[in-house]
């Protein structure tokens, strides 16, 4: 299948079926409650308008270099699954890069970064019966509670219904929480333990149905006692480390020791790392995952 910009394109232009036949085709993976750790790769950024990886602002807009990174991650051992946008998804199918793969489809984007808008996180991306038609292994949404942006309860409100939705279908849903609050006009997540436990608790609640919900947590100064906050497994978020790789690796390998970790998703500091080399930034991931 082709792996090139110009054979993507062109097999999007002529054969738009080329999609559905190849995500229907791919060899499944184990499921995620097989399994003692998962690692997954995130490329989700863009359709939130995030392109900033470590000191580069644009680092994610070429779609190519993207790809080519993101299927190098895909190669390396340990490396269990994806998560990412329906385009992203569909771009690494057409290439056949997702086979024995996990992949995770991202649901609400529409709080895009930086916008007036940000709190209020729109379902503007798959929807649980698409990810279901399309075979792929959960769904991903994120909760930013902000009490002071209204916007806030209608993202609580969408995120209760996708979680039913992916319930039902016996999909996991796996939701990205931060505590936020405005200061200046613009938005700061607050990852104080007091703040991020109760936006915990609150994410931990919704829906009618929790027994398919994982959370995606950032690692903090006291991760021990935010994790404290729920019995919910939980894969901790990568971030991006900026030229602080070393740190972040060793905080990542002390909160995998928690009974709440189940894994590790990560994106930017391993597909694009400061010294260019995203096989040896998935590689030192993945060996902190198996422990």
């Amino acid at each position: 299948m082709p792996d090139s910009v110009r054979g993507i394109v062109t097999a999007r232009a002529t054969d738009p079926g080329v999609v559905a036949r190849q995500l229907s085709a791919r060899r499944r993976a184990r499921p995620l409650a097989e399994r003692e750790r998962v690692f997954l790769v995130a490329a989700d950024h863009p359709a939130r308008g995030v392109l900033k990886a470590g000191s580069d602002p644009l680092a994610m807009a070429d779609r190519g270099e993207l790809l080519r990174r993101l299927k190098l991650a895909l190669s390396r051992p340990g490396v269990d699954g994806v998560l990412a946008s329906a385009d992203i998804v569909d771009d690494l199918a057409i290439g056949g890069a997702l086979d024995e793969k996990l992949v995770f489809g991202t649901m609400n984007r529409g709080g895009l970064a930086g916008s007036v808008f940000e709190i209020d996180d729109a379902f503007t991306g798959y929807t649980a019966a698409r990810l279901a038609a399309a075979g792929l292994d959960g769904g991903k949404m994120m909760i930013r509670v902000c009490d002071d942006d209204p916007g806030t309860l209608r993202t609580l409100v969408a995120c209760a219904r996708a979680i039913d939705e992916l319930a039902a279908l016996r999909l996991p849903a796996m939701i990205e929480v931060f505590a936020t609050r405005r200061d200046g006009g613009g938005l700061v997540n607050d990852l104080s333990t007091a703040a991020m436990q109760r936006a915990i608790a609150i994410a931990s609640g919704l829906g009618g149905d929790s027994s398919w919900t994982w959370l995606k947590l950032p690692v903090t100064d006291d991760t021990r006692e935010m994790l404290a906050a729920t019995t919910l497994p939980v894969v901790l978020l990568g971030g991006d480390p900026g030229k602080d790789a070393a740190a972040t690796f060793a905080r990542w390998q002390e909160a995998m020791t928690l009974p709440q970790s189940r894994g590790l998703v990560a994106g930017r500091a391993l597909l694009y790392p400061e010294d260019g080399d995203v096989a040896g930034a998935v590689d030192r991931a993945a060996a902190v995952v198996r422990g």
